[in-house]
This record gives C-alpha cells, sequence and structure tokens, in this order.
C-alpha cells in the first residue's frame, strides 16, 4: 500500500490473504458466470468477505478480472514454451497435447476463464495476446515446420495443428458438464483422453 513517500508498503499476511481469497472466489464465479454474468456481490459472498472489503483490495470487477488473466497468461503459455527444438519432434508434440490435457483436468476453472474472455472478443486479453503468445505461436509454428522440412513429421499446416490441439485438449474443461454426462461409465476419462488423443496425433503425424 502506497506510504506518504510514495513507496509501497509490503501487504500484511492477512492483506495478502484476503486477496488470495478475494482472487480464488472471483475465478469460481466468472467461471461459472462468465465476466457479464458476474457480480461483486457473488464475488464477496463467496470469498466470505463484504463488498466494501472486495474494494478495498480491487477498484472493481474489471480489475479482478483482469489480475486473474495476467496470472493465468504465464501459467497458459508454459506448455508451449517448454517445446523443445532439440528434442524428437513426435513425442515434443504428444508432450505438448500431454500437458495440455493435463491442464485441463487440473485448471478446469481456469480454462473456462480464458475461453469467456476470448469468446467476448478478447476485449481485456488482446494486448497479451499480441505480445505474449502471438510472438510465441509463430516460433513454434517455425519450429514444428523445421522437423517437418526435415521429414520427422508429416506435412501439416503448423498452425492448425497448434489449433486442433488446443481444441480436443480443452474442450475437456470447457464442456466438462457434458464429457462427464457422455462418459459416466468410463472410470477414468482422463486416462481414455490420453490414449485417444495420442493416437490421433500420432497417425496424423507420423511420416
Amino acid at each position: 500500500m502506497p506510504l506518504p513517500d510514495g513507496t509501497d508498503k509490503k501487504p500484511s499476511r492477512i492483506q495478502q490473504r484476503n486477496r488470495s481469497r478475494i482472487l480464488e472466489a472471483a475465478l469460481e464465479v466468472f467461471s461459472q458466470h462468465g465476466y457479464r454474468g458476474a457480480t461483486l456481490d457473488q464475488i464477496a459472498e463467496t470469498a466470505g468477505l463484504s463488498k466494501p472489503n472486495i474494494l478495498y483490495y480491487f477498484d472493481g470487477k474489471a480489475e479482478i478480472h483482469v489480475t486473474l488473466l495476467n496470472q493465468l497468461m504465464e501459467t497458459w503459455l508454459d506448455p508451449l514454451v517448454t517445446l523443445d527444438p532439440e528434442g524428437d519432434p513426435l513425442q515434443e508434440i504428444l508432450g505438448y497435447v500431454q500437458r495440455k490435457l493435463d491442464m485441463a483436468r487440473d485448471l478446469p476453472r481456469e480454462s473456462r476463464l480464458f475461453a469467456g474472455e476470448i469468446l467476448q472478443g478478447a476485449p481485456r486479453m488482446a494486448p497479451h495476446l499480441e505480445a505474449g503468445l502471438q510472438p510465441l505461436f509463430e516460433e513454434k509454428c517455425a519450429v514444428i515446420q523445421n522437423w517437418m522440412n526435415l521429414g520427422h513429421l508429416a506435412q501439416v499446416d503448423p498452425r492448425h495443428l497448434i489449433f486442433s490441439i488446443w481444441a480436443t485438449t480443452q474442450h475437456y474443461a470447457d464442456f466438462a458438464a457434458q464429457v462427464q454426462v457422455l462418459l459416466r461409465d468410463e472410470p477414468d476419462s482422463h486416462e481414455g483422453a490420453a490414449d485417444y488423443l495420442t493416437t490421433l496425433f500420432t497417425r496424423l503425424l507420423s511420416p
């Protein structure tokens, strides 16, 4: 918090805990209701704090939402960052698929938060997509294209390959309610999805 001399005071343990409670509650509310459907009252109730208490830490709903999205971007990009140009091409792609599928299982609310922002036209995320995702996307597409040019992978459009990986993995988070109903007799849908996607992308990319 700012002091009279303009320096920042380190937040107390209680302030850090309350801020974390607010962000955790907001993640739950935003992932269920979307940005437009979410309210500060809902966030306050979920956090177990008063609305004025929420506004002590954040200027409003928009700042909370942007804070969550900023925190999410690094996590969201990390699996693509770790795609190693020096690794075995097919295993690197399959490893990326597995990491994205694990994220769908472990971070379903974050996936829905991200999807909701994109479906609205990315009004708050556009600068981050251009500054963070676009150069990384182009870099990894070039890596994949080089693998294909060397004959290590079958020729497909690297851009649409990555889009397909996103679509097939994030489906299990964004449409989890539907997946659970349709696969209710399958004890481990995550393992089944991993086996299927491994087979799918192996057949697609094997030269």
